[in-house]
């Protein structure tokens, strides 16, 4: 308890919060976590939740739109996201465009229900952003393409595919 009252918390339950979040947001893969988007409120309810700079929820396959817009809609300082290998829609890419103004990378590798509307808000809105990583999604080369149109200097990867250099990319083929 004396912990908890040098960090300025109310109770154990906020220790252990950010304890819970410690564990789930380190840079190593988190491939398969059982993170539900009840987790994700949780999170977001932890005082600390606005200072967070750098997200990792890789393949966190149990939560949606729903967790992933309240916590990001508190996680205001976030400037690395890797919310590759998840369900996420563009309600996810909306609230991350309007609640993140200093993104600088996102990684969406995988994430099949995300659309170009949701990129091209994404982009128009993150005006920090330098890279992109769009490995594994079913999206028009022209897609990639108008991303440049609006942001010129954004890296978008995989690596090797840099459309800015005028490159032949070679996308894969689902």
């Amino acid at each position: 308890m004396i912990l908890c009252k040098k960090l300025g918390m109310h109770n154990f339950d906020h220790l252990v919060s950010l304890w819970v979040l410690y564990q789930m947001f380190r840079s190593r893969s988190r491939w398969g976590c059982q993170i539900t988007d009840h987790g994700l409120y949780q999170l977001s309810m932890a005082k600390c939740i606005c200072n967070l700079s750098s997200v990792s929820m890789w393949g966190s396959t149990a939560i949606t739109d729903k967790g992933v817009v309240q916590m990001i809609s508190k996680a205001v300082s976030l400037q690395h996201l890797n919310i590759g290998g998840t369900f996420i829609t563009d309600v996810s890419l909306f609230a991350i465009a309007d609640s993140c103004p200093h993104l600088k990378t996102i990684v969406l590798w995988g994430c099949r229900h995300v659309t170009e509307n949701g990129l091209v808000v994404l982009v128009n809105k993150c005006r920090k952003l330098e890279a992109i990583n769009v490995w594994g999604m079913r999206l028009p080369l022209d897609c990639f393409i108008g991303l440049l149109a609006i942001s010129p200097a954004l890296q978008i990867q995989p690596e090797g595919m840099l459309l800015n250099d005028q490159r032949v990319p070679i996308w894969p083929i689902f």
